[in-house]
């Protein structure tokens, strides 16, 4: 019997779930803010927000124990997803590339089967095709499919292969305190600020609703979903939260269908079905092969 306290940890990591199925809500809203320049502004909402919480609790003093090399790391992940994520939603249908970038619960299913100690079976296998055929349907196309969303689809898949290898490779760093995760979020902002000069053009919200995104983004997907994750798989239940994450392509979906920012389209529904289930059942393999280790 699990602890309290650790469903309660649970249900906080959850949260970054429901803040996750808004990303692509957020960011179709933020248009027409360059990715790199959307980078460097909601990161710096998400680490000022981290430097009120590092305030209010004196968690400051943890990050001394902290080695360089995870901060280059966890700073290389969060700028790269993210930067890939903006650029791949601003040159694609924003449910079908963000579909596409829900790939890394699976990718890290199989990627995981490739550590040390770990194989893979046929269930990751099965699971891995019905993943990849989701994201086939939704590139594969029909009459009215846009060729020029390639290039949008191309940087969601490189999305999901980058958040997939981050999450493998940090298995490998040890356990590091969540307060980490603030000066992975300033780091990020900081980047960001010198590339989006000299590649981008500056771009400003051209709406209350705009500027509102924006912030949404900062201080939820983009800001408040790291800490509470971290929270959660180092003091709930990882394995129930795993899963729980194979939710975040279909709520993400439902958002944008809700909202007016896609078509409920058969094709549209049945990817996220595949998608979704795909890292299910991959999952389910390897939880059943845990079980029959000695």
């Amino acid at each position: 019997m699990k602890h309290p306290a650790c469903h309660r940890a649970t249900l906080i990591g959850f949260t970054a779930v429901l803040l996750w199925a808004l990303l692509a809500l957020f960011t179709v809203g933020s248009a027409p803010v360059p990715p790199l320049q959307l980078n460097a502004m909601c990161f710096a909402i998400g680490g000022a927000l981290g430097v009120g919480w590092l305030l209010a609790t004196g968690g400051a003093a943890r990050l001394r124990a902290v080695p360089p090399r995870v901060y280059l790391f966890g700073t290389a992940g969060l700028f790269g997803y993210h930067a890939l994520y903006f650029a791949a939603l601003r040159l694609a249908p924003p449910a079908e590339a963000g579909l596409i970038a829900y790939l890394w619960p699976l990718l890290i299913v199989l990627f995981s089967g490739l550590l040390p100690g770990e194989r893979l079976g046929a269930g990751h296998l099965m699971g891995a095709l019905a993943g990849f055929a989701g994201a086939a349907l939704i590139v594969g196309g029909g009459a009215g499919f846009d060729s020029t969303a390639l290039p949008g689809y191309a940087l969601a898949f490189a999305c999901a292969l980058t958040w997939s290898g981050y999450s493998v490779i940090s298995r490998r760093l040890g356990a590091i305190p969540t307060e980490s995760v603030v000066v992975f979020c300033l780091a990020t902002a900081a980047l960001s600020v010198p590339l989006h000069l000299g590649f981008e053009e500056t771009v400003w919200p051209v709406s209350a609703l705009g500027w509102a995104a924006v912030a949404g983004l900062g201080l939820g997907p983009v800001g408040l979903a790291f800490y509470v994750w971290d929270h959660g798989v180092k003091r709930g239940d990882i394995q129930l939260l795993g899963v729980a994450s194979y939710a975040a392509p279909l709520l993400s979906t439902l958002v944008l269908v809700l909202t007016g920012f896609a078509e409920p389209t058969w094709r549209l529904g049945v990817a996220a079905l595949l998608i979704t289930g795909g890292a299910a059942l991959a999952a389910r393999a390897s939880f059943r092969a845990a079980d029959q280790a000695p």
